[in-house]
């Protein structure tokens, strides 16, 4: 530093503390009562606890399936089906569950957000796959009923079994999701689109490849889009009242 650049600094150094001693600053205005109280009162903020969350999710959606076929019953030829396709597909429908919400909700360590990237792909692979199963392999019994292929109403009890996973699902990833969450949103409605296949799996009997592609399969995708379309929206307005 040159001596004309050092003397130039003091002289402003000078010209400001005789501006201060003229022109005092004012002094700091007093915390009013009802700020000092609301400050008193602020306690530490829980952070999150993703591995606990995503338990909770899947214990919750167990739950609800237990407690859907409790009511609803299992299905009649349930005990006259191959046992190892009846187990192989109870597990691939809890995965397709389990693995796009896990994604979701566990970030990696070290970050916030979750990796929804991944998650919608599983989301995407499972739901392709199970339309793909139905369409080709749906094993019979004797006991199995001969009902019309496009019957409706089981595509609306998978969907009222993937409600509360995903709303569950939401509530707790609420302020960590990406920027326009659309695939994310995606990928939690798939995975209450397994539960809900799950739940088909042990009540509905009929085996039409058609139904059991279209109205099963398709519950992972109709979960999909729709909570693509609600969740971001919800998730944001209740971001932004907290």
């Amino acid at each position: 530093m040159t001596t004309e650049t050092h003397q130039g600094h003091a002289s402003e150094r000078a010209q400001d503390a005789l501006l201060q001693q003229v022109f005092p600053p004012p002094a700091p205005p007093e915390i009013g009562a009802a700020l000092d109280a609301e400050l008193a009162a602020l306690q530490p903020v829980r952070t999150r606890r993703p591995v606990r969350d995503a338990l909770l999710i899947a214990g919750s959606g167990l739950a609800i399936v237990a407690a859907m076929l409790a009511v609803m019953r299992v299905r009649e030829d349930l005990l006259e089906l191959p046992l190892g396709w009846l187990v192989v597909m109870a597990a691939a429908w809890f995965l397709g569950f389990l693995v796009p919400a896990w994604l979701v909700v566990v970030p990696p360590r070290g970050q916030m957000m979750g990796r929804w990237r991944g998650a919608a792909l599983a989301g995407g692979v499972s739901a392709g796959l199970f339309l793909l199963v139905g369409f080709v392999h749906s094993p019979s019994s004797g006991g199995s009923p001969v009902s019309p292929p496009y019957h409706p109403g089981c595509l609306g009890v998978g969907l009222l079994a993937s409600l509360v996973p995903i709303a569950l699902a939401a509530l707790v990833v609420r302020g960590a999701f990406p920027v326009g969450a659309r695939w994310a949103a995606a990928a939690l409605g798939a995975a209450g689109g397994a539960l809900g296949g799950l739940f088909l799996h042990f009540h509905c009997a009929i085996v039409d490849p058609m139904h059991v592609g279209l109205m099963h399969g398709g519950v992972v995708v109709v979960a999909a889009i729709l909570s693509a379309l609600v969740v971001p929206r919800a998730t944001d307005a209740a971001f932004r009242e907290r």
